[in-house]
């Protein structure tokens, strides 16, 4: 118990500029980090729409039969 008492009270505070540095370095790592998720996520999102988008190409759509339609 006393290596932990020792230990907390041989650090030193920081100051106001150090605290501030510390804030903005971890502030920029989150926003790194969103942006890279979101830009793999749009990213993998771009490629599902391509595949869809060369699917729906590939196959015409169905034709309805014109008695179908109901008239109003």
């Amino acid at each position: 118990m006393t290596a932990i008492k020792e230990e907390t009270s041989t650090t030193t505070k920081l100051s106001a500029r150090e605290k501030a540095a510390v804030t903005n370095e971890a502030a920029r790592a989150i926003i790194a980090a969103e942006a890279s998720s979101r830009e793999a996520k749009t990213e993998r999102l771009r490629l599902l729409r391509l595949q869809r988008e060369a699917v729906e190409t590939k196959a015409p759509p169905a034709k309805r039969k014109a008695g179908s339609k109901k008239d109003h």
